[in-house]
């Protein structure tokens, strides 16, 4: 009966040892999130509430409540209209970087010669791609096709489509080589994923006539679908807070502007951060009701 006791305890003291630690390693996110994130955004939200003057003697604050927002959404049209091509890019963005990413990430999970050098090659991309790199590549165009939409052919194919697909389609001509700029985490996420695959389920697949076709829409992409929206929301955010996203330029630009300032800058951020998690909702709130179902 004692040992037993004793060894209550000692599984008691153990699982509580397993948590302190765990406890100890999210402690250092939770203060990191709290001194660098949190209070700066409960600061900032202040301050969109206000209209903020810097001077010599310190910050000036006159509260205007609402108004910055109704300004920024109402009264600004070139920040909604940047909020408008922000939404449409994310959303042609996002789906062809996550099924280029899984078309690589297969072909880099086959077997042959120099797979480590074309796994390299593939993530290069997003190690070069700081600020002053890629600001630099986009003032030299070296991230679009060059004269693609000035070829006859597609200008008349562009002005034959409507106006809602017009500036989608023409984004995705000549931004196509800066969306695939950003796969390169992509493709190794998806890599990582594709060899936790039990490869006993694809021999027992073959074994009772499952083409790789079908092996592949039976077996790989339902086990990839956790995997599929943490990239697809990775990919929101990754290009959310792109350097050379227009929307943050204008914000950054009224920064210290005469007219607004700080105090509007805030408000945009906060308009622009609800529009972040509304595309993050849309994208996370279908997956989770079909897991459930499927759970059920």
């Amino acid at each position: 009966m004692n040992s037993v006791q004793s060894m209550r305890r000692f599984q008691l003291r153990h699982r509580t040892r397993e948590a302190l630690y765990g406890y100890g390693f999210v402690l250092i996110w939770i203060v990191g999130f709290a001194l660098f994130t949190f209070l700066p955004l409960i600061q900032t939200f202040f301050y969109s509430m206000n209209q903020v003057t810097v001077q010599a003697t310190g910050i000036e604050l006159v509260s205007v409540k609402w108004a910055n927002y109704s300004r920024a959404l109402f009264t600004d049209p070139n920040f909604v209209q940047l909020l408008i091509e922000y939404v449409v890019e994310t959303i042609v963005s996002v789906p062809i970087i996550v099924i280029f990413s899984l078309m690589i990430a297969l072909l880099l999970n086959q077997k042959f010669r120099l797979k480590g050098l074309f796994r390299t090659i593939f993530f290069l991309p997003v190690v070069i791609a700081s600020g002053p790199v890629i600001r630099e590549l986009v003032a030299q165009g070296a991230t679009s096709v060059p004269g693609i939409t000035n070829t006859s052919a597609v200008a008349e194919f562009l002005l034959t489509l409507p106006s809602s697909l017009r500036n989608p389609v023409q984004y995705l001509l000549t931004s196509f080589v800066l969306i695939l700029w950003f796969s390169g985490v992509q493709i190794l996420i998806f890599l990582s994923s594709l060899q936790k695959i039990d490869r006993s389920v694809y021999e027992a697949a073959a074994i009772d006539g499952a083409s790789g076709w079908e092996a592949f829409w039976k077996i790989t992409l339902p086990s990839l679908s956790t995997t599929t929206l943490i990239i697809a929301i990775y990919t929101i955010i990754t290009l959310s807070h792109f350097s050379e996203n227009k929307v943050i330029q204008y914000i950054y630009s009224n920064t210290y502007a005469v007219q607004g300032g700080i105090g509007y800058a805030s408000a945009m951020s906060f308009a622009y951060l609800f529009v972040l998690v509304l595309l993050l909702a849309i994208v996370y709130v279908p997956s989770a009701i079909g897991a459930k179902r499927r759970a059920s």
